[in-house]
C-alpha cells in the first residue's frame, strides 16, 4: 500500500490532488447520467484518466522525477491489460453462444411452458444466480430481463419486482465464483483469494438472494401470462461453443493453480480453441455448402438433415474476429477509464490516507461492511479495485467478506451495479430506480443475513 509519505511528492493536499479528485467525480457522476445525457459513459471517463495522469506527469517532471510517474502508469495499465485480455475472451464466448441461439433458446423454451408470473418469479431468480456465476452480471441480467418483459408484457407490475429479483439473484450469484462478477474477477487475478476458496461463500450469497426473493413473493400477481410458441432450438455448432467455454474455465483454473501462470494466459489458449472450432464448421457447413451448390462436388443422396438452411450462413458466422467486434466496447472502455482514474489517485496518496482510516482506524469488518454500502452509489467494481489498491493487512476471512459485501452491496440500490443499469435501460420503463428504492429495506435484510452466515460458517478464514 502506498500512502503519501512514501511518495517522493505528497500532492494530497496540493491543487493537483484536489483538481484530480474533482475530475475523477465529475466524470463518474456524468457516467451514471448516461441514460439522461445520451452520451457513453466511457467517454468521460477515459477523458478523466489522462487529464489526471497528465496532472500527475506535469508535476513530477519538473520537480525532476522523470521516470516515477511512467512507472506507475504502466503499473497500472498492467492491471488493465489483464481484466481486458480475460473479459474480451469471456465476451467473444458468449456472443459466439447468442449467435447461435443459445440465449434465445432459452428465452423461448421459458415462454412456450404458460408458468405462472409467481412460478417465472423463482425460474428467472434461481437461472440468474446459476447464470451469473459462469457469465458476467451484466449479459445474465439483460437476458432474464427479455424473458420478463416478454412474458408480461404490459404487467408493469410483475416486470418491476421481478427485476429487482432479478439484480439481487445476478449479483449474488457473480459474488462466489471467481467468473461471476467484476469483482470477484478482480480478486482472483490479484492472488489475495485462492479459487477454491471463492466457493466458501455459496451459502452466504444463497442467503442474500433468497431473503429479500422470499418476502417479495408475496407481491408478485398470482396470474398466469398468454403463452408463447414453440422454441426454434439451438443451431448448429451450439453444444461445442458451449463444451469449449467451460474447457476454458478448466484451463484458466489449471494455468493457475498448477502452473502458476495468470488466469488470463489460459482464456487466451481457450480463445484459440474458439477459434480453430470455428475454422472446422466454416469447412464443413459454409465451403461444403457453396461447393456443393456450385456442383463442384456432389451432394450425396442421403444427406445430413440440417436445422436450418446452411446456405445462409457465411463466413462471418464462423469468425472468431466477428464475435470479438461485437463486444461491449463502451463498457471495456469505461473500465479503462476507471482503474487508470483510481490509479491516478493512488498514486496521488489518496487510497492510503482512506485505507487508513478504514482499516487502521476502523474495525475491519466494519469497513467491509461499509465499503459493501458504498458499492451502492458507486459501482462495485470500482470500489472492489480501489480495495485492492490500498492493500489492506487483513484476514482472509475479511477478503472473503469484502468480496461478498462489494458484490451484493451493489443490489442496495439500481445504480449499484452493471446488472441494475443495464435493466434501466432496456426495461422501457418497467424498472426504474424508484421502483427499485422501495425494496432496498428488503434487500437490506439479505445483505445483513449473508454478512451473518458468513461469519457464521466460514470462521477458520478468519
Amino acid at each position: 500500500m502506498e500512502n503519501a509519505a512514501s511518495l517522493p511528492i505528497d500532492l494530497t493536499h496540493h491543487w493537483v490532488g484536489y483538481c484530480s479528485l474533482l475530475l475523477f467525480f465529475a466524470a463518474y457522476a456524468l457516467a451514471m447520467l448516461e441514460d439522461v445525457t445520451m452520451l457513453r459513459k466511457s467517454k468521460p471517463m477515459v477523458l478523466a484518466a489522462s487529464l489526471i495522469w497528465v496532472l500527475i506527469g506535469a508535476t513530477y517532471v519538473s520537480a525532476g522525477f522523470d521516470e516515477a510517474a511512467g512507472k506507475a502508469f504502466r503499473s497500472t495499465l498492467e492491471g488493465y491489460a489483464e481484466l481486458f485480455l480475460f473479459i474480451l475472451v469471456s465476451m467473444t464466448y458468449l456472443n459466439a453462444m447468442e449467435q447461435r441461439g443459445v440465449f434465445d433458446s432459452l428465452r423461448v423454451w421459458l415462454l412456450s411452458k404458460g408458468f405462472s408470473y409467481r412460478k417465472l418469479f423463482w425460474i428467472t431468480g434461481v437461472q440468474s444466480f446459476l447464470l451469473s456465476s459462469v457469465c458476467n452480471n451484466l449479459t445474465t441480467a439483460l437476458l432474464m430481463g427479455a424473458v420478463v418483459v416478454s412474458m408480461a408484457k404490459n404487467n408493469r407490475r410483475f416486470i418491476s419486482v421481478a427485476c429487482v429479483n432479478i439484480v439481487v439473484a445476478t449479483n449474488a450469484g457473480g459474488s462466489f465464483s471467481p467468473f461471476g462478477d467484476i469483482t470477484t474477477l478482480l480478486v482472483w487475478q490479484k492472488g489475495v483469494v485462492p479459487f477454491g476458496d471463492f466457493f466458501s461463500l455459496l451459502l452466504p450469497s444463497v442467503v442474500n438472494f433468497l431473503v429479500p426473493a422470499a418476502i417479495m413473493h408475496f407481491w408478485v400477481p398470482n396470474e398466469f401470462p398468454e403463452a408463447a410458441g414453440p422454441s426454434a432450438g439451438m443451431q448448429y455448432g451450439a453444444r461445442g461453443i458451449i463444451f469449449l467455454f467451460f474447457l476454458t474455465i478448466v484451463t484458466s483454473v489449471f494455468f493457475e493453480n498448477v502452473l502458476g501462470l495468470p488466469p488470463v494466459a489460459g482464456m487466451l489458449t481457450g480463445l484459440s480453441y474458439l477459434s480453430f472450432y470455428f475454422y472446422n464448421l466454416y469447412r464443413t457447413r459454409v465451403v461444403r455448402n457453396q461447393r456443393e451448390a456450385a456442383g463442384v462436388v456432389k451432394r450425396p443422396e442421403n444427406p445430413e438433415p440440417m436445422p436450418y438452411d446452411a446456405l445462409v450462413e457465411t463466413k462471418d458466422h464462423f469468425d472468431v474476429f466477428h464475435s470479438v467486434s461485437r463486444l461491449e466496447w463502451d463498457t471495456l472502455l469505461y473500465f479503462y477509464g476507471v482503474m487508470v482514474g483510481v490509479g491516478g489517485l493512488s498514486f496521488i496518496g489518496y487510497l492510503g490516507m482512506a485505507s487508513q482510516f478504514l482499516y487502521t482506524d476502523l474495525n475491519p469488518s466494519i469497513a467491509n461492511t461499509l465499503v459493501g454500502i458504498f458499492s451502492a452509489f458507486i459501482d462495485n467494481g470500482t470500489i472492489m479495485y480501489a480495495v485492492l489498491t490500498m492493500a489492506p493487512p487483513i484476514s482472509q476471512g475479511q477478503w472473503l467478506l469484502v468480496t461478498l459485501t462489494a458484490g451484493v452491496g451493489g443490489s442496495l440500490l439500481a445504480i449499484g451495479s452493471a446488472a441494475g443499469v443495464g435493466l434501466l435501460g432496456t426495461t422501457k420503463g418497467g424498472y426504474t430506480f424508484v421502483a427499485h428504492l422501495k425494496w432496498t429495506p428488503v434487500i437490506a435484510l439479505g445483505y445483513a443475513a449473508s454478512i451473518a452466515m458468513h461469519f457464521l460458517i466460514n470462521t477458520k478464514y478468519f
